[in-house]
């Protein structure tokens, strides 16, 4: 579908009382999967910012989350960001990757840090986006896991640069950058099949 198709479907959706009052989720988590190419990165960005500001002036409050700035802020306010700039370097990679994930664990770290914007901000629509880039520390299935009690009183949309899949031998599973299959999630719908 072309990225002018798509900003028209996603601002239809998103913008619909439907979406916005939850309506047609059979109980579920009303939770959405945005995915893209992963070679499309950079359109998506764009088409996102002009998405946040057509739905901002049609009237829809919209709190972005980007994963990456997140953790950057956590690891600030943790006081540990210099020391992780520091020993990048010197540690090997897979040990580096289990330093950051233990530090922006989502149970412990990621989600209280979304929970205190979520408490802090007026909106109708949670956005999250910057899912490749805090690939391997930080796996989206995890984050959509830990953020169903906390998230779940109104629509999230998550950004994801991959593939969000169905098989009937393998269930739903979010391939990442199209390549990465990463473990199951079975608790969102695909915002492109949803009906404006």
């Amino acid at each position: 579908m072309p990225m002018q198709n798509r900003f028209q479907h996603l601002f239809a959706v998103i913008s619909g009382q439907r979406f916005l009052n939850k309506q047609g989720l059979g109980n579920e988590v009303p939770f959405f999967i945005c995915p893209y190419k992963p070679e499309e990165s950079v359109e998506m960005e764009r088409l996102l910012r002009l998405l946040v500001n057509s739905l901002e002036q049609a009237g829809v409050r919209i709190l972005e989350i980007n994963l990456y700035d997140l953790s950057i802020e956590i690891l600030k306010e943790e006081d540990t960001w210099n020391r992780i700039i520091e020993v990048e370097d010197s540690v090997p990679k897979e040990e580096f990757k289990e330093l950051l994930q233990g530090m922006l664990d989502p149970e412990t770290h990621l989600v209280p840090a979304i929970a205190a914007k979520l408490a802090s901000t007026d909106f109708q629509v949670l956005f999250l986006s910057g899912v490749g880039e805090v690939f391997p520390y930080i796996r989206s299935h995890n984050v959509l896991n830990n953020l169903q009690s906390t998230a779940k009183e109104k629509p999230t949309v998550m950004f994801f640069p991959g593939a969000y899949t169905y098989s009937p031998e393998s269930g739903t599973s979010l391939d990442l950058f199209g390549r990465l299959r990463d473990d199951k999630y079975y608790r969102a719908f695909n915002i492109f099949h949803c009906e404006a």
